[in-house]
């Protein structure tokens, strides 16, 4: 079976992408770098979003939801925002449930079974996947703000790496609510 991009799979794009941006406008008010940088709180939706409704419904979610939060925050950075940040922060929902479901091969419900080796290795590629996201991102915010970069990695480090630890414990909640959705919802 082919997978294919379908308007369904859009829908679900920009739904998820929306309700990100606005999750993360709205309910994370602690600002650690003024017009830059705030405390996610629900830095790990959108990799628990990868895990549940595949790598690219978790991309576009990651990569929508940063510029709808950049734009309602009053935080876009022109060029800053749509690229580094937008697509390293895509990567990071993506990455993670592309790598450990082999693109879609293996059956998340059968991986949940072993909570603990679940939990490992998704807490491994989430962090990893963060990390490497705080250190691209940091990169194109040092540039475009003049701010010093060891500066923008402690600061978005915080942001986000304590919040994507959750990312396992999210998923293992939700995966097995959610089984008897997965024959409507696209999986792309």
């Amino acid at each position: 079976m082919t997978k294919k991009f379908s308007f369904v799979n859009i829908i679900f794009f920009v739904v998820f992408g929306v309700l990100t941006g606005v999750l993360w406008a709205y309910l994370c008010p602690i600002p650690l770098i003024p017009g830059a940088v705030h405390f996610r709180t629900f830095a790990f939706i959108i990799v628990v979003i990868g895990y549940l409704f595949g790598p690219v419904t978790g991309f576009f979610a990651g990569y929508i939801g940063t510029i709808v939060w950049a734009l309602l925050s009053g935080n876009f950075i022109p060029l800053h925002s749509p690229l580094a940040d937008g697509i390293s922060v895509g990567l990071s929902a993506a990455l993670p449930a592309l790598i450990h479901l082999r693109g879609g091969k293996k059956d998340l419900l059968k991986l949940i079974e072993n909570k603990g080796k679940f939990i490992a290795v998704s807490l491994f590629w989430s962090l990893l996947f963060g990390v490497l996201m705080i250190l691209t991102t940091s990169i194109s915010l040092s540039y475009f703000t003049g701010l010093e970069y060891a500066y923008c990695v402690i600061w978005i480090g915080i942001a986000d790496v304590v919040p994507i630890a959750l990312t396992p414990f999210v998923v293992l909640l939700l995966a097995k609510r959610m089984k008897n959705i997965r024959n409507i919802v696209p999986y792309v």
